[in-house]
């Protein structure tokens, strides 16, 4: 995702370049033209009124016809060159505006529209960042793989609209509970992810504990009477070396690990 952006970006800035530097070229024929007519303007004028009394004298004639031709003619050419400007000023606004479009689409394309945060789609490139990053400053990476317990009872009991509420808020939840520099994924179904950029399997405990306390609060505000909410949460650190998938399979793993002791599954 960061690679596409930067992609668009660049080739929207080669765009703009373009277009300012016709700009400039449009400009500068404007300024030569009213610098050429100026000039030709003076020195029509000049003899009538500087060397009338001088011993040189000077006449210029210029017939009616060919002096409303120049007149149409400069007035033609500033005509066209600024309905080239106002076209080059159109253009760019398309170009942001179409940038920006772009960019809200791909957005969309990498955000759970439910819970706002991560989709699936999205794994490959947030992971593949967070990995680079770790590898290239030598610093722990931890992934948490989280599961709602029992969520399927939740649907059941409830319905669908509000096993979606609960998703949203569980989603909401897990984004208090971290920092900026650290990235929540929604893997699938009541299935979420967390990246957390340096740290180590250790520091991720801290996550747990205010995961679990925010959890904790949500029930005791009774939000949905009647439903307690729970998660499980496997820890897995990621060391140089591994693949994406293998340190998933270790997190998972451990976040089943987990549910079978407080589910009693």
């Amino acid at each position: 995702m960061q690679r596409s952006s930067e992609s668009l970006l660049s080739r929207v800035t080669q765009q703009l370049y373009k277009l300012e530097r016709r700009d400039w070229e449009l400009w500068t024929i404007v300024s030569v033209t009213g610098v050429l007519s100026s000039l030709a303007v003076f020195a029509i004028a000049l003899p009538g009124l500087f060397l009338k009394n001088s011993p040189v004298h000077f006449e210029v004639s210029i017939s009616r016809p060919l002096a409303i031709g120049l007149v149409v003619l400069v007035a033609l050419l500033n005509t066209y060159l600024i309905g080239k400007r106002f076209e080059l000023r159109r253009l760019r606004e398309q170009i942001i505006s179409c940038t920006l479009q772009e960019q809200v689409i791909e957005q969309q394309s990498f955000t759970d529209p439910l819970t706002e945060i991560y989709n699936r789609r999205s794994l490959d490139d947030v992971a593949g960042r967070f990995i680079s990053h770790a590898r290239r400053r030598k610093l722990p990476l931890t992934f948490l793989m989280i599961d709602m317990d029992k969520f399927k009872d939740i649907n059941s009991r409830f319905g669908h609209l509000t096993g979606d509420f609960v998703l949203a808020e569980v989603a909401s939840l897990l984004k208090q509970s971290i920092r900026g520099c650290d990235a929540v994924i929604r893997y699938g179904g009541d299935e979420f992810m967390i990246l957390l950029a340096d740290t180590d399997s250790e520091g991720a405990q801290c996550v747990v504990a205010r995961i679990g306390k925010h959890v904790a609060e949500w029930n005791d505000t009774g939000h949905v009477d009647r439903l307690e909410l729970s998660l499980s949460i496997g820890v897995a650190e990621w060391h140089d070396g591994q693949t994406l998938d293998e340190v998933l399979d270790a997190a998972d793993r451990r976040m089943y690990e987990n549910k079978s002791i407080s589910t009693g599954l």
